[in-house]
């Protein structure tokens, strides 16, 4: 009879650390520029009447052997049923005979390859030097992001950017436990122009920032707004920044930061610097002087799910991790 695996965030854990899920991103973000990944741009399927919506990814990367789709749910207001805002599962099959091979927690693999994205970002585009950080939004997506970040730069110090005193100050002292370096509640909003890197992680119609407040140099991460009505960056920086985008088909039709300038007139098409992967291949420069504001915009993409996904499978394969069970 034919068997699956089943994999936990615990196993996924196990099996896919940053530093090499950063790898796999690079590798994914190379693939998908230089066209060889197959994922087309997701379907949303909205839930109106609950707030939410529900996602279908697709991906098949020819080097991995594999073939994914994850199905994810991101409802907002599950925050005050103390539920995660984002859910999901990732299904694996046999490129070759279309076997399923694994079933795997979607909510943490998002958040792991997330962080994975903006970490290979801050490496290529970060200055070298930077040395404080700054999260916006204390959940999930910010633990992994402040994760990927410190595993490319020497971080000595992080401003917590938080909607509720309490949520925030318990990020600060886990993340300080965890990454050994000082993690604090930001209390003033000027507190931002001491950071050289900025994440945000947050579900916001609205900027979170003041673009005042963004210091020369600095490098952002903007990944948590996936709509076109979503929105955390103010237009001022993105107009300000070098602008690159994880796939610059899904930042059009996805990406409020981008879409809302765009359609005010405010920026062109062509304000798009570059993909990553067009980074990571060589084929465009980066970040070319100190001064300048970069901006990695991301609003996901089912090469990365298939790329943490497929190594994920081997990695439980070999060690043992995870449940069979008969299909």
């Amino acid at each position: 009879m034919p068997r699956i695996r089943l994999l936990s965030r615990e196993d996924i854990r196990q099996a896919l650390d940053m530093p090499t899920a950063i790898a796999r991103m690079k590798e994914a973000y190379a693939a998908l520029s230089g066209g060889r990944a197959t994922a087309p741009v997701r379907q949303s399927l909205p839930i109106p009447e609950h707030k939410g919506q529900v996602l279908i990814m697709p991906a098949w990367l020819p080097y991995t052997g594999a073939v994914s789709v994850k199905i994810v749910s991101a409802y907002p207001e599950n925050r005050g049923q103390q539920l995660p805002f984002i859910q999901g599962l990732v299904v694996v099959l046999d490129a070759a005979d279309g076997r399923p091979l694994a079933i795997m927690n979607g909510e943490y693999l998002t958040a792991l390859r997330t962080g994975a994205g903006a970490g290979l970002a801050t490496d290529l585009l970060a200055k070298k030097d930077a040395e404080v950080a700054a999260i916006f939004g204390p959940g999930v997506q910010g633990r992994t992001q402040l994760e990927a970040v410190c595993a490319v730069r020497d971080i000595r110090r992080t401003y917590v950017f938080g909607r509720t005193p309490e949520k925030t100050g318990a990020f600060a002292r886990e993340m300080t436990t965890l990454l050994n370096h000082e993690v604090l509640p930001a209390t003033e909003p000027a507190q931002l122009r001491e950071a050289d890197i900025v994440c945000t992680a947050t579900s916001s119609h609205t900027p979170v920032f003041a673009h005042a407040d963004v210091a020369p140099g600095t490098h952002i991460n903007g990944v948590g707004s996936f709509r076109p009505d979503m929105a955390e960056i103010p237009v001022e920086t993105i107009q300000a920044a070098k602008v690159v985008v994880d796939q610059r088909a899904a930042c059009l039709s996805e990406a409020g930061d981008i879409i809302q300038p765009l359609n005010r007139k405010l920026i062109d098409e062509n304000h798009i610097h570059s993909e990553i992967g067009e980074i990571v291949s060589g084929d465009v420069a980066g970040r070319t002087s100190p001064d300048e504001i970069t901006l990695f915009k991301s609003v996901g993409n089912a090469a990365q799910d298939l790329a943490a996904a497929a190594h994920i499978v081997k990695e439980a394969e070999r060690r043992g991790l995870g449940v069979e069970v008969e299909v």
